[in-house]
């Protein structure tokens, strides 16, 4: 008899395997306890507030390559993606746990740096470091995080709230930070690189999580579901079709991208519709609407951040299924959204 291939982490993929053993730990939580399967666990707080908790860990080689980011810009991302999270949850951030796991030999000027940039993005958005744990690492450097914030139960938004006919935004452009991964892979240093290219460099060293987006669209009570967007939109609405039991429709031509990210695609002759869809860590906001009321929504979010909410597709009654269209045809992607198992 032919020995069955045992079952490996690739098989499942990352969101396979968070699926696979969640469920035991999902069983007999209290009702007023959010667990696995959003971009942050809810709990309980002091009358109508709600603690928000994430947790997001980087691991050298893997999330990021330390000679080709500064100490600064790795301090400051990995406290972003997390505040990310909160955002998405329409949440205020308030106080973060640092873990690290530090090789041998590392220089402390470069934790000087580090905490610099740290420091800085943790005083404009009011998050004070209360612990953490050190230890060595016989690899490389893994940093973890873990944030914890605070919002109204009334204006908790949710992966599970799409309903059928929503029209699907976004909250900034898409496809820039994938565009500086690439270039960054490409051994390219900043230094001396055409505007453009320091331009998405910078987006996806230093990326910008929308708090301030995040609390106002919270409190609309259009706004169903909403996450952010740190896997690519083709990965992250997976998530939400999952927990809404829905499926969507894109339309690429309104994806909203840089004019760097344009002239650089052109230059480099990139797939515009696979960096923007497929490509992860814009850390803008995933958010779906109520399609009458969308209009007036995306006009008062214009008045108070001047920049559009792009309307780029629409929530369907196809479970499970994500489609994409180019001037109403329909377009099959080479490239999926990121999953950390699946090569």
């Amino acid at each position: 008899m032919k020995k069955r291939k045992a079952l490996t982490i690739e098989d499942l993929g990352e969101f396979g395997f968070i699926a696979r053993f969640s469920t035991d730990f999902l069983k007999n939580l209290p009702p007023t306890v959010l667990g696995i399967g959003d971009d942050c666990a809810v709990l309980p707080w002091k009358g109508r507030k709600k603690l928000l908790i994430t947790t997001d860990l980087l691991v050298e080689e893997v999330h990021f390559l330390r000679d080709k980011i500064s100490a600064a810009d790795l301090g400051h991302k990995a406290l972003a993606v997390n505040l990310s999270d909160i955002a998405a949850m329409g949440g205020r951030p308030r106080w973060a746990f640092l873990s690290i796991a530090i090789p041998t030999g590392t220089p402390i000027a470069w934790f000087d740096d580090f905490f610099r940039g740290w420091k800085r993005l943790g005083r404009r958005t009011g998050v004070h470091l209360l612990g953490g744990d050190t230890t060595a690492s016989k690899g490389g450097l893994v940093i973890n995080v873990v944030v914890a914030g605070e919002t109204d139960q009334r204006y908790l938004k949710y992966r599970s709230a799409a309903r059928p006919g929503d029209v699907v935004a976004v909250t900034g452009d898409l496809g820039d930070s994938e565009g500086g991964l690439r270039l960054i892979l490409k051994k390219t240093s900043p230094a001396g690189l055409p505007p453009d290219e320091r331009y998405l460099i910078r987006r996806h060293c230093r990326p910008r999580p929308h708090l301030e987006e995040g609390r106002f669209l919270a409190r609309q009570p259009e706004v169903r579901a909403m996450m952010d967007v740190s896997d690519g939109i083709d990965s992250d609405l997976r998530r939400i079709m999952e927990r809404s039991g829905c499926g969507v429709k894109i339309y690429l031509e309104n994806l909203p991208l840089s004019p760097a990210l344009k002239r650089c695609a052109r230059r480099l002759g990139w797939n515009l519709d696979e960096v923007a869809a497929a490509g992860g860590e814009d850390y803008c906001l995933l958010l779906t609407v109520a399609r009458n009321d969308f209009p007036a929504l995306a006009r008062r979010f214009y008045r108070r951040f001047r920049r559009p909410l792009a309307a780029i597709g629409l929530i369907t009654d196809e479970k499970n299924r994500l489609r994409y269209f180019r001037n109403q045809l329909p377009v099959i992607l080479g490239k999926s959204g990121f999953d950390h198992f699946k090569v």
